[in-house]
């Protein structure tokens, strides 16, 4: 009885006990509950405080002229280059000029041995002398024909003469026409074939055929020139180097805004600093394609008095291909400038988590679709309509109510997410 008496009291003071720790549980759990609500609560209130701190980056309107320029490179060429062979095969003889000398138009540059040459015109003229005494012979022959032939005629109508001796006549004259048309075909053939060895023999002379100045020479004296495989070039002349032309390669990208008459400056790396002005005088439509990129040859005139410029000088070109003058502009970076979208989601999580941590409001970054920015005013943005116009790739020509030089034109905002 003791012992039944003893486990009674256990199990009495056991379920005595279960309703404080039952209590203690959920008293822990009320604790951690506020806890997590003033954490949350807290960090909704610093981050709300933070969304109102928007800070904004502008840069102000202005009243100015604006140049748009496209960048090209080439090289500087003679206006006129003449590279100078030999029609002839044969050996030089004598060189007159060489690098830097000018010459004019109809100088001696060299000379080729014209021995066998003269000799073959020494021998056509002697052909065109035999073939004029040949024709001399045969109009002699024919008068002479022609006179017994009349004689014969004559006698055949008195009937002195008989038929055949008439008609060996009348062969006779045939004969004496038919050879003085041979020996007139043959003084010409003769006079041809003299022509062509004189001109053989001129061409032994090799002449400028500019007013210029030899830029190269190849041609040495004794040197054997093979003009039956491929003309040589034994001269590079240039015509007058005070005009000279600039040769560039435009890309595809900025052939549509390049036309002739553009002006341009451009630099060589011989002279630092140093600015050279030209002017688009053609434009090529024949592209060029290196390395899968395609480029069209401009052809920009350049004045040279002073003749600092060389033939094959490397360049840089900046051509101008629009201007705007007085006009407003604005940074680019503006008219790609928009404010954040409103989020569109509740300002709090769900379930406990959302009590807990809740959700802060904010925003979807946007950008600006150019027909419109946003200038700040009293603090506050406000957005414009604009029309754009030309831009340099940094700064864009534009047109709005309202807008004047100096008004702040929104470029970037930080906060206020």
């Amino acid at each position: 009885m003791a012992e039944t008496a003893g486990k009674d009291d256990l199990a009495a003071i056991l379920a005595q006990g279960a309703p404080r720790r039952r209590r203690g549980r959920w008293l822990l759990f009320a604790l951690v509950l506020l806890a997590g609500l003033g954490g949350g609560g807290w960090y909704w209130y610093a981050s709300a405080g933070t969304a109102t701190k928007v800070s904004y980056t502008t840069d102000p309107v202005a009243l100015g002229d604006l140049t748009v320029t496209v960048t090209a490179t080439g090289t500087v060429e003679p206006t006129t280059q003449v590279d100078v062979s030999s029609e002839l095969s044969g050996t030089l003889k004598e060189i007159m000029v060489t690098y830097n000398d000018r010459v004019t138009n109809g100088q001696i540059l060299a000379e080729l041995d014209d021995t066998k040459l003269a000799a073959q015109l020494a021998n056509a003229e002697a052909g065109v002398v035999a073939a004029r005494a040949r024709v001399q012979s045969a109009d002699a022959t024919l008068r002479e024909a022609a006179e017994a032939l009349t004689t014969g005629q004559e006698l055949d109508k008195r009937g002195v003469t008989t038929r055949n001796a008439l008609t060996t006549l009348q062969a006779a004259s045939d004969r004496a026409i038919a050879q003085l048309d041979i020996a007139r075909a043959d003084l010409t053939l003769a006079e041809a074939n003299r022509d062509l060895v004189a001109a053989d023999l001129a061409k032994a002379v090799i002449r400028s055929p500019i007013d210029g100045v030899v830029l190269s020479r190849s041609a040495e004296v004794g040197q054997i020139v093979a003009a039956s495989l491929e003309a040589p070039v034994l001269f590079t002349l240039a015509e007058d180097l005070s005009q000279m032309q600039l040769l560039v390669d435009i890309d595809e990208a900025d052939i549509g805004r390049v036309a002739e008459g553009n002006t341009a400056v451009f630099t060589v790396d011989a002279y630092d600093g140093v600015q050279f002005p030209a002017q688009i005088v053609q434009v090529r439509y024949a592209p060029e394609t290196t390395d899968n990129v395609v480029t069209y040859k401009a052809v920009l005139a350049v004045e040279n008095p002073e003749g600092l410029l060389r033939p094959g000088m490397t360049a840089t070109a900046t051509i101008t291909v629009a201007e705007a003058k007085g006009a407003l502009t604005v940074a680019n970076a503006a008219l790609r400038y928009a404010p954040p979208a409103a989020s569109s989601g509740s300002s709090s999580g769900s379930g406990l988590l959302g009590l807990i941590m809740p959700r802060r409001a904010g925003g979807t970054a946007r950008t600006g679709d150019g027909a419109s920015i946003w200038v700040l005013r009293s603090g506050a943005p406000v957005q414009v309509a604009v029309q754009r116009g030309e831009t340099n790739g940094r700064r864009t020509v534009i047109t709005g109510e309202g807008l004047a030089e100096g008004d702040l034109a929104i470029t970037e905002q930080a906060g206020g997410s």
